[in-house]
Order: structure tokens, then sequence, then C-alpha cells
């Protein structure tokens, strides 16, 4: 592979790093740290300055929750969703269960009330 070939691999595996993490609406900061690189560093990967080894590529697979593949992949399309955002969407239902369930006790205080007043009026 040519030097030239290399920069242009390191550029196309460094927008699909930052395409894929656009999707999961994660920070440059949320990635490095999870890396535990600085941040100017992790710009580097992403615009394809720093020469990306396979072990750099796995542990970013790894934070992504996705195959190496993928990253690799040139003019990566969207990636599936992945466990993390089924556990964030479970999150979200936990919290409108939570929900429902605060209002329904409400409206058996609501009708217990109810039904007080019209036995008081009776």
């Amino acid at each position: 592979m040519t030097e030239n070939q290399k920069k242009k691999t390191d550029k196309n595996v460094g927008k699909n790093i930052r395409t894929i993490r656009h999707q999961r609406g994660w920070s440059q900061e949320d990635v490095a740290n999870r890396l535990g690189i600085s941040i100017p560093a992790f710009s580097k990967i992403e615009t394809g300055v720093t020469d990306i080894n396979l072990s750099r590529l796995e542990q970013i697979a790894n934070i992504y929750e996705i195959n190496v593949v993928n990253l690799l992949a040139l003019d990566a399309g969207p990636v599936e969703p992945q466990v993390s955002n089924l556990s964030i969407l479970q999150k979200k239902i936990l919290e409108r269960e939570m929900e429902i369930a605060n209002l329904q006790r409400k409206v058996i205080l609501l009708y217990e009330e109810l039904r007080n007043r019209t036995a008081a009026t009776v």
C-alpha cells in the first residue's frame, strides 16, 4: 500500500468513526474518555492524522459495540441499534411505567375522595 493510499484509508476510517459517534449522539470527549486518551488524540484519529492500529480499532469497535468491519467499511451507513441503545430505551420505559403507576395512584385517591364526598352528602 502506498503512503497516499494509507492516508486515504486512515481518513475514511476516521470518517466512519466520526459518523458512528454522531449516530450515537456522543461527543469526542465521551469516546476519548472511554479510550483513556486525550480529546486532541481522538480528534486526530477521526481526521485521519494518526496512523490507527488494529488494537485501537478493536477498542473503538468495542466502545461502539460493533464489529471492526463496520469501522473499516468505506462510506459507512447507519449502524444497527446496539445494546447500549436498548438499555437506554429500557430505562425510558421503566421511567414511563413509574409515571403511569403514580398517575394510577392519583386517580385512585381522587376516586376515593369523590366517593367519600358523595357518601357524606347522602
